[in-house]
């Protein structure tokens, strides 16, 4: 009969891990397969990761844009509508003869006099 032979193992120590002399194992060598397929996984995740930030900046940004579009448009929009007011007075001021002033009226303070009381 075949003499079984038992390779005796030797310890696992803080600086195999650390040089990696760890991955020359027998045990480790049957599960190469495993640990490169583990390693594109970790890949593919890290990549979908930095697609997604990439996306969310730019889902930010253009809120922002959309934001300032609005408030443009706000804008614009109140000055229209000032402008089609200023317009149909305009019209109707014409169409009673009026015209409009070129400089702005006086107002007038008008006294009233203490003479004039001791005379009535």
């Amino acid at each position: 009969m075949a003499k079984l032979t038992q390779s005796k193992q030797k310890k696992l120590t803080f600086m195999d891990i650390i040089k990696g002399n760890f991955l020359n194992r027998d045990e480790v060598k049957a599960h190469y397969k495993y640990f490169l397929f583990i390693f594109g996984l970790l890949l593919i995740m890290i990549y979908t990761n930095h697609h997604v930030n990439t996306k969310i900046e730019r889902i930010n940004k253009l809120k922002e844009e959309t934001e300032e579009y609005k408030s443009r448009n706000a804008y614009a929009q109140s000055r229209l509508i000032k402008i089609r007011m200023e317009s149909e007075l305009g019209k109707e001021m014409v169409q009673d003869s009026l015209v409009s002033l070129d400089s702005h009226p006086l107002k007038l303070l008008i006294k009233p006099d203490s003479t004039d009381e001791k005379s009535e």
